[in-house]
């Protein structure tokens, strides 16, 4: 039974039961999965899995049901269960469904033929004899997957909304180990896209010097200095952080940003983007999982915080208009909120002119123990880093294994300027974020 049928069979059993405000969400997704080690396939996956969520509005409570299994019992089923949901809660809260009739940004993209199983396999293995050929130092330990993958997402609800969302996405994964014959270090780099359009020798060097960029180097000095956080650092920072914008956070006390809006929370350089349709996100969507179409926004705009991310329930409390953030993890998580495509906007000074302002200061381009050091609640960071000395403002000699602490709302603040180039690392789902390099002053270093 596909999806349209068994939608008629779930209205035909809610018309029966009474039952006029129900929103039905359909997820599906197939992927195939290949990795090479050592110069030998050593892995393959494939799956197929989805389903769908029926929600009931009933006496003012909102009921969930949901199922795998798309047939006629399953649609007279998860009708019965979500209505007996309903009439059982005990919450006071306010439930919404979306409105049809809105308007939608046309999407500018066309999902492309997904790679056959033997065309994976041979462009991983392509990719991994030229991650060893990169470099002389590269040794047995790496890795190499391709992937490839189609996604499906539809709505339909009784208040005249009926969206469908498919898209899309393949890429290859590469992972290089070098040693200088004392250690060995290692770094990956993701690429989406069609298989045929990757530069995989520019892949591979990258992951390469990415990991030979580790090796050698004591810790930093122990001190307070102008710390430049390169894109990939200041982008996984962000990521890490990302929750303190969700205003489902602030109304619960967890972000400091309740109450905000309009406020000045960062320094003048800092703009802040969500953008749904941004060229380097592989699912680019124009709804969001309540149905409310998306839009590109500055959450903070030179330095002030201009909104909080919202769904309906959301901005219900607040007085507010939704911003078409409502996000779900899967076809059966309740509702929450999450970015797009969220990242720093570039400002006018090249990097090498950062370092300069900077003089002397420490250069990151990696962060450990994210989860672990991290609170997303207080904003408080205490990381394992590396990176370099910035010493008469350039990058000189490398150092690893210290650590480098502060707040994430003070480092807001604190931010003096930002290079001119935005990256945005490739991820895979809809949610992507970026940064371009930061010069952040008044950071804590804890090394020798």
């Amino acid at each position: 039974m596909d999806f349209n049928a068994f939608k008629e069979a779930v209205i035909a059993k809610a018309e029966a039961m009474g039952i006029t405000e129900y929103e039905l969400y359909y997820q599906a997704s197939e992927s195939t999965g290949v990795g090479a080690f050592q110069h030998e396939m050593n892995d393959f996956t494939s799956s197929l899995e989805g389903g769908v969520c029926f929600r009931c509005i009933v006496g003012g409570k909102m009921g969930y049901a949901s199922t795998e299994a798309l047939n006629p019992e399953q649609a007279a089923s998860i009708v019965e269960k979500a209505a007996d949901n309903a009439r059982f809660l005990e919450s006071d809260e306010q439930v919404f469904l979306s409105e049809g009739g809105k308007t939608y940004e046309k999407l500018d993209f066309t999902p492309y033929a997904l790679p056959t199983t033997d065309e994976l396999i041979r462009s991983v293995m392509d990719t991994q004899e030229k991650l060893y050929a990169s470099d002389a130092a590269v040794i047995d330990g790496c890795s190499t997957q391709g992937l490839s993958g189609r996604s499906e997402i539809a709505i339909y609800n009784s208040k005249g909304l009926d969206l469908h969302y498919e898209n899309t996405m393949a890429g290859l994964v590469v992972a290089s180990v070098v040693t200088n014959g004392k250690e060995m270090s290692n770094d990956y780099q993701i690429k989406l896209g069609k298989l045929d359009t990757i530069d995989t020798e520019k892949l591979t060097a990258k992951a390469t010097e990415g990991a030979l960029r580790k090796l050698g180097g004591d810790p930093a000095p122990t001190g307070q200095y102008p710390v430049v956080f390169n894109s990939e650092a200041m982008s996984d920072l962000l990521a890490t952080f990302s929750g303190i914008f969700s205003s489902g956070a602030a109304q619960k006390g967890l972000s400091r940003l309740a109450d905000q809006e309009g406020e000045v929370i960062a320094a003048p350089c800092v703009t802040l983007v969500d953008d749904p349709f941004h060229r380097e996100n592989p699912m680019p969507i124009n709804f969001d999982a309540e149905g409310s179409p998306t839009h590109k926004k500055n959450v903070i705009e030179k330095g002030v915080l201009k909104t909080l991310l919202y769904n309906l329930k959301t901005a219900a409390v607040a007085g507010k208009e939704t911003t078409g953030n409502a996000s779900k993890g899967n076809y059966d998580s309740p509702v929450s909120i999450s970015p797009f495509t969220m990242y720093l906007e570039g400002g006018e000074l090249t990097e090498e002119q950062l370092l300069q302002k900077a003089g002397n200061g420490v250069y990151i381009n990696s962060l450990g123990g994210l989860h672990a050091g991290a609170n997303d609640i207080t904003g408080d960071f205490s990381l394992q880093s590396a990176g370099f000395l910035i010493e008469n403002g350039k990058k000189t000699v490398p150092v690893k294994s210290f650590t480098v602490a502060g707040n994430f709302y003070e480092l807001l603040k604190n931010i003096d300027s930002v290079s001119d180039h935005t990256e945005i690392p490739s991820a895979m789902g809809m949610t992507a974020f970026g940064a371009p390099s930061v010069l952040v002053n008044g950071l804590s270093v804890a090394g020798k």
